[in-house]
């Protein structure tokens, strides 16, 4: 019978792939796990989804398992390394999300920022004449050269740099107005 048999036998069994010997081995120590997860964590919550995972990950854990020392220490082990990992886990989720916050935040901003600008150019855009949008559209907007919007609007280049500096001039004086 299992429940007479010494867990480092059932360890050594388990670590095989016997899982009569592992179900023996969890329903002997599943209350040692998650006492001293509780111990560890503090919260009946924390030991419960860490006692959970210990015993999920245990298999793997067992082929690891030298009999070296006796079989309650290196569960105890596994338990403390594991309280140790879930407490990096959240420390690291804290930080990041600190940091997605401030970074999610200034993002809002930026993106707000964008808008009214934006917003300001389009409204601007409108005050100038059509021949001026044109230009603008053609030479920011389509990222097109001076030479490549005169040859669309069929005006020399010169004419096309002499509206991007009359656009600027515009704007300058529509922005000094609206700050002052």
């Amino acid at each position: 019978m299992l429940m007479d048999t010494p867990d480092e036998t059932l360890a050594t069994a388990a670590a095989s792939g016997d899982r009569a010997a592992f179900a023996t081995l969890v329903a002997r120590h599943y209350d040692r796990i998650f006492a001293l997860a509780w111990r560890l964590t503090g919260l009946r919550a924390d030991a419960e989804d860490l006692a959970q995972d210990i015993c999920a990950a245990l298999p793997v854990k067992l082929t690891r398992w030298r009999g070296e020392a006796r079989f309650t220490t290196w569960l105890y082990r596994v338990v403390v390394n594991a309280a140790h990992d879930q407490r990096r886990r959240r420390t690291t989720r804290v930080k990041a999300a600190e940091g997605w916050g401030d970074w999610e935040t200034a993002r809002q901003a930026e993106i707000a920022e964008g808008r009214e600008a934006e917003a300001w150019l389009w409204s601007a855009m409108a005050q100038l004449s059509p021949e001026l949008r044109d230009t603008v559209a053609l030479v920011l907007g389509e990222e097109m050269t001076q030479a490549e919007a005169g040859l669309v609007l069929g005006v020399s280049e010169g004419t096309i740099s002499w509206r991007m500096s009359e656009v600027k001039k515009r704007l300058r004086a529509l922005a000094a107005r609206e700050a002052g």
